[in-house]
């Protein structure tokens, strides 16, 4: 028998650094066990040190892949990152209303840490009036938020609250906004769904392995949605999620490091033990006494 696993499709740009992006998403999804697949929009030149340069795919190959993907898989939920331009906005829109698309999760990725812009003006544009009114939920961090609402900034909880309520009259019925790039020792994630307010508050962890958390929370939320979870459910598994991923850090390289997705019983960037001889295995362990000797009888 064939066993069944929900699909759920990243639509994104690529990473070649493995921490964010298509790459974090995949991981994501194998963590949660759902199918995952992809539709990229873009791929970047970058490392742990920082994004050098981006290179799109056209809007009609972005359109092929969304065709190719859900003619095919039925996806149970969409998890949607970098989208570059408003062509490619406009490109994926278009394609999630032709396939009727559900559970839609949008991460409106407009820069990278570093500061690198992702995301053209035109194409925020598009986003707001194209993209919203597909989404079940926007998981902007305080800086997007702001943006999304047409905001000079978001700082207090009032700014977060009025930005909220911009993002919901331009078609999105839930908005997480995300406090991990505030400062102090505690996060707050602030969820507006249906007229109220869930918060999820936590101690801040002490790490440098924060390269593709907004990814890799919005990936989560989609890959429980797929699951079956109630949205505030998908939203607080994915929160405890990421939280143990960071406790799982890597870092591959010189630069940030990025969550530990995937459980892994060895220590990353340890060196591997060495195997004892074959010798050293025959020979018997100094300061352990040998159980006397009480004939051959079976034991019971």
């Amino acid at each position: 028998m064939k066993r069944f696993r929900p699909t759920v499709v990243s639509i994104a740009g690529s990473d070649s650094g493995g921490g964010a992006g298509i790459q974090a998403d995949l991981l994501t999804f194998s963590a949660h066990g759902v199918w995952g697949a992809t539709v990229v929009v873009a791929g970047t030149a970058q490392n742990t040190r920082g994004v050098v340069s981006v290179e799109p795919f056209t809007p009609r190959f972005v359109a092929r892949q969304i065709d190719a993907v859900f003619s095919d898989f039925a996806p149970a939920a969409v998890k949607i990152g970098m989208l570059y331009d408003a062509g490619h906005v406009r490109a994926v829109a278009a394609g999630l209303r032709r396939h009727c698309a559900t559970n839609v999760v949008l991460d409106p990725v407009l820069e990278s840490t570093g500061g690198f812009s992702l995301m053209t003006g035109e194409g925020l544009r598009a986003l707001r009036q194209d993209l919203l009114p597909l989404c079940a939920l926007v998981t902007p961090n305080r800086g997007e938020a702001a943006r999304l609402a047409g905001m000079a900034s978001a700082r207090t909880e009032d700014d977060l609250a009025r930005a909220a309520r911009r993002i919901a009259d331009l078609g999105a019925p839930a908005i997480l906004v995300t406090g991990g790039d505030g400062a102090g020792g505690w996060i707050r994630d602030v969820l507006w769904h249906g007229g109220g307010r869930r918060v999820f508050e936590r101690r801040r962890i002490a790490t440098r392995a924060t390269h593709g958390t907004g990814c890799t929370l919005s990936s989560a939320i989609a890959a429980n949605l797929a699951l079956g979870f109630a949205l505030e459910e998908a939203v607080s598994r994915a929160i405890r999620y990421v939280r143990a991923a960071l406790k799982r850090g890597i870092y591959p390289g010189g630069g940030v490091g990025g969550p530990g997705r995937l459980p892994t019983s060895s220590r990353t960037g340890n060196r591997p033990r060495r195997r004892p001889s074959p010798s050293s295995r025959s020979a018997p362990r100094r300061g352990r006494r040998r159980a006397p000797d009480h004939g051959s009888s079976p034991s019971p």
